[in-house]
């Protein structure tokens, strides 16, 4: 019965917005403790976690700028957790897996490919910054590519599949799918894998319905009953995409990582808000979210006692 069910996954804070984009966004380890917590409350059964410099916002990769939102996660709450191996796309992959390796989550994302990563776009709606570093970093993607070659992923699978750790594999482009069926063929990961497909950022593949149809499809044709899909929309992209893939049997993924939005012009004010509306097309549709320990079911995860936190 867990296998009919929608598991929503909300990303906190990510490292692509930036405080002054919104009073929201949550920076400090309490504000990214109570608001993880807050969106497991609101029906996530997983947070996916980055973490943040307290002072200024920017993007920390160091294992221990995660440890004090963890265990106050854990102590609170069974909801799953899944660390970012992302972290920042001007890091290397020694320092956006550190956190993971040492942490040893229940899942860590994964990137499955290199890719331009346009944010510059946001240059357009921000005009105003708290912090010297925000401007810079948005420009900056001008010129960048989002490095994520086979051996960086070898690296990645390498360092962590010593920690039981799952993965959340995250494909912005059907090169990305192919780039997983080697891995997968290859016996580097284990079905089920959990495979997320993004839409509508800069570089990647956009957020038209034909858009997720196609990767929908190519992942059949590539990984038949082996994975487990799930989707997150960037930007107004977000809850139309959700609505979509629920619709056809699908996972969803919420949060102010990939949209700061709850509605046209209006910010949200929690993660929790955005979590409440997708539950509400989930249910809408006549379907049931899925608890943590379902969604352990479904993925096949090791346990929360068996992190290292």
């Amino acid at each position: 019965m867990a296998q009919r069910k929608v598991i929503i996954s909300c990303a906190v804070t990510g490292s692509i917005h930036t405080p002054s984009m919104s009073p929201h966004l949550p920076v400090t380890a309490q504000e990214i403790a109570e608001s993880a917590l807050g969106a497991a409350e609101a029906g996530a059964a997983i947070v996916h976690l980055h973490a943040r410099n307290p002072q200024d916002g920017r993007p920390d990769q160091s294992p221990e700028a995660f440890e004090p939102f963890l265990r106050v996660i854990k102590q609170s709450s069974d909801v799953v957790v899944n660390l970012t191996t992302g972290g920042s796309p001007y890091m290397s992959v020694e320092e956006r897996v550190r956190p993971a390796e040492k942490w040893r989550p229940e899942i860590a994302s994964l990137n499955m490919g290199s890719m331009n990563f346009g944010l510059f776009p946001m240059l357009k709606r921000y005009k105003e910054f708290k912090h010297e570093w925000e401007p810079k970093m948005l420009e900056g993607s001008h010129d960048l590519v989002f490095r994520n070659s086979f051996k960086d992923i070898r690296y990645a699978l390498d360092t962590l599949n010593a920690t039981g750790a799952r993965y959340e594999f995250e494909c912005y482009d059907t090169s990305h799918l192919y780039n997983l069926h080697y891995f997968f063929t290859e016996g580097l990961v284990k079905a089920p894998l959990f495979i997320q497909t993004c839409f509508g950022l800069l570089g990647g593949i956009g957020g038209h319905a034909d858009d997720v149809m196609h990767m929908k499809r190519t992942a059949d044709r590539l990984f038949g009953d082996n994975y487990r899909w799930s989707v997150l929309g960037a930007g107004r992209n977000q809850m139309p995409v959700a609505a979509m893939a629920a619709s056809m049997g699908g996972n969803v993924r919420v949060g102010l990582e990939d949209s700061l939005w709850v509605g046209a012009g209006k910010l949200a004010p929690t993660n929790a808000a955005q979590v409440t509306q997708v539950r509400k097309i989930i249910e809408g549709l006549g379907l049931e979210v899925a608890t943590p320990d379902e969604a352990r079911q479904i993925l096949a995860l090791k346990g929360s006692d068996k992190v290292a936190f």
